[in-house]
């Protein structure tokens, strides 16, 4: 994902440049004509530099594939998704591999669940799908960190995405892991793996270090073998295509409806004047920030600039035909001059919404697609069903300060000066920041932080009574009063890391001394919070009752159940006048809120998640103030596109 998003169509029917002109490769491809050679009699794709096309089992051929992100589709949707994808006329799907998500501390590898990328690409096959594989081992995506580590930064000298040798040290211990999982599924072992990304846009990314590349195709060559087709994706300026592509790799191009495609196209030719042309993320929509607008790319001009590219016999990725969820603390952010965090919802507008349901973009594509191949034989898979659960009330469970000792039941960290989350080896979350006042303070003084150090987010607390809020490339300075010896808390939340824009090496937590009228405070007692894993064994469902403070403002739990007339079905979770936090049911993160800042209004809770036959346990982390009466709805379709104002000043 790299280019600003288009804004006006463009204008008219490209025309192919003359080095493009592939005189009837549309026919030639529909007859396979130009298998010119006896067939092998094992499996085979290749690139064809004479006839500008792929070769697979020796004949021509061309891929209309979608992306998919299994980290973002609870795996009991895999095979309805995927099936929807196949009858849409489809042949491939392209799929991330997120790093972070499998090895979730160094050489602690997780492969279960949702997390068993073998199992999806063994689902992918058994519908008869190909597969184009973009195991990075950076990923973009819009996920936390672009798909690395945050333990990476546990050096915090270390150069993310360059031939740094600690980085590099990782990356292979990695591809040591991963590539032996994915050789077998390789199309010319019999598997259904086509081609597999090495990096992803690094032309994009300022380092330009070619060494890093030459390292990962060696590593992939050396674990994959010398057979399978490996390539490159970047957007179609010189400058990135000069980065981003090596000699072995396959350079191919990024851009979406709003691009002219004669020019980038023409670009791709810049780079490798023969061969397929291929755009290897054709946008169908676009990602969401926090207190922006909802992103929208109409279904006609989408399905106009598809087929502009289909007559010229180009293969074809649609970023993303499925966007799906960024559950928990997964969402990236992007930096553009700021710091933009990533909604929890990644629908993206793509022809299958959030939660699967076929949309017109997806009907105009087939729409397109049948021109050029047919479609399979049967109707498309409808929506899965939803409903709308309707109201549900919570009660105030304790305020977050009170229950320190379940969250982090190691007890605290003493420090003079704050530490970052990476110092402290916390990942995600969050992470409470305890002193005192050192001397009275009768009139109002600035309690705040040098520039560039609150990541992301400061919720602070006066003697338990919540201030305000400190925010990243926002408000940085909150007014005080108080004694010596009042307890000072601050609350510091990880929004998500930079996965594009910038260099990615974003440290969490506060990076900088919290200052009183400009001198540093000291004395730190340090809180890194377990949250999930508490919620995951049941807290504070299964605990005593708390006696809670009757406030609203500040951070603080709140829990409720509510039964399924007998149905677990998909449904969204609005919060009518929460303002920010995070939501969990039956101990699963179904991600973020932030009602007040928008646009996204619901959370969606896969059906997956949810009790038929007995009560649903409902823990929300509301951080900055619940409404006078605590009240959940849910609804049986999303909001996404409301974005409302907040404050982060303490009101009742």
């Amino acid at each position: 994902m790299v280019e600003p998003r288009p804004t006006s169509s463009p204008s008219g029917p490209a025309e192919p440049p003359a080095r493009m002109a592939l005189p009837a490769l549309g026919l030639l491809l529909a007859a396979g004509l130009l298998h010119t050679q006896a067939s092998p009699s094992a499996c085979s794709f290749q690139l064809d530099y004479e006839h500008n096309c792929f070769l697979k089992d020796g004949a021509p051929f061309r891929y209309i594939s979608g992306s998919i992100h299994y980290a973002r589709v609870p795996r009991p949707a895999w095979r309805d998704r995927l099936l929807k994808m196949y009858m849409s006329g489809l042949s491939a799907v392209q799929v991330y591999v997120p790093w972070n998500y499998h090895e979730t501390l160094p050489g602690v590898y997780d492969f279960t669940g949702n997390r068993d990328v073998e199992a999806f690409l063994d689902l992918t096959a058994e519908l008869g799908l190909l597969v184009i594989l973009r195991p990075g081992p950076y990923i973009c995506a819009e996920w936390e960190m672009g798909g690395l580590p945050a333990w990476l930064l546990w050096k915090p000298d270390i150069i993310l995405r360059t031939s740094n040798p600690a980085y590099l040290a990782a990356v292979d211990s990695w591809l040591h892991v991963l590539l032996p999982k994915i050789k077998p599924r390789l199309y010319h072992q019999g598997g259904n793996i086509i081609s597999v990304q090495v990096e992803n846009e690094y032309g994009s990314y300022y380092a330009c270090d070619h060494g890093y590349l030459r390292h990962l195709l060696g590593s992939f060559r050396a674990l994959l073998g010398s057979e399978v087709l490996l390539f490159t994706t970047d957007s179609t300026g010189a400058q990135e295509l000069r980065c981003g592509t090596l000699q072995g790799l396959y350079a191919t191009v990024d851009f979406g409806p709003g691009s002219n495609v004669t020019e980038a196209f023409g670009a791709q030719r810049h780079v490798e004047p023969r061969g397929p042309l291929v755009n290897s993320e054709y946008y169908t929509g676009w990602l969401d920030y926090w207190g922006e607008a909802h992103a929208s790319t109409s279904a006609a001009w989408v399905a106009r600039g598809l087929e502009d590219m289909l007559q010229l016999g180009a293969s074809i990725n649609m970023y993303m035909f499925h966007g799906g969820t960024n559950f928990a603390y997964w969402s990236g952010a992007d930096y553009k001059g700021q710091y933009k965090p990533v909604t929890t919802s990644y629908d993206y507008d793509a022809p299958l919404s959030e939660a699967g349901n076929p949309t017109e973009k997806l009907f105009a594509i087939r729409t397109v697609i049948s021109k050029f191949q047919p479609l399979p034989a049967g109707p498309m898979p409808p929506a899965t069903p939803k409903y709308a659960y309707g109201w549900v009330a919570l009660r105030k469970y304790a305020d977050l300060l009170d229950v320190f000792d379940v969250l982090c039941p190691s007890g605290p960290i003493q420090s003079q000066f704050p530490l970052t989350f990476e110092a402290l080896k916390q990942v995600h979350g969050f992470v409470g920041y305890h002193t005192q006042l050192p001397w009275d303070v009768p009139d109002p003084a600035t309690l705040g932080a040098p520039p560039h150090s609150i990541c992301d987010r400061g919720y602070v607390m006066l003697q338990k009574e919540y201030q305000g809020t400190l925010e990243r490339d926002g408000q940085t300075t909150l007014h005080v009063t108080g004694r010596a010896g009042d307890s000072l808390d601050i609350l510091m939340e990880n929004m998500g890391r930079i996965s594009f824009g910038a260099n990615t090496s974003d440290f969490k937590g506060l990076l900088g001394n919290l200052s009183l009228n400009s001198t540093p405070l000291s004395n730190w007692l340090i809180y890194p919070l377990a949250i999930d894993t508490a919620v995951q064994q049941g807290w504070p469902h299964t605990a005593l009752p708390k006696s809670s403070s009757g406030g609203r403002v500040g951070p603080a739990f709140y829990t409720g159940t509510f039964e399924t007339p007998g149905i677990a079905w998909d449904t969204f979770v609005k919060f009518p006048g929460w303002s920010k936090g995070l939501l969990w049911i039956n101990g699963f993160n179904l991600g973020r809120y932030w009602s007040c800042r928008g646009p996204q209004q619901t959370l969606f809770v896969p059906g997956s998640v949810l009790h038929a036959d007995h009560p649903n346990n409902i823990t929300v982390l509301e951080l900055e103030g619940a409404p006078p009466t605590p009240l959940l709805l849910f609804l049986d379709r999303p909001l996404y596109n409301r974005t409302l104002g907040c404050s982060t000043t303490a009101t009742e």
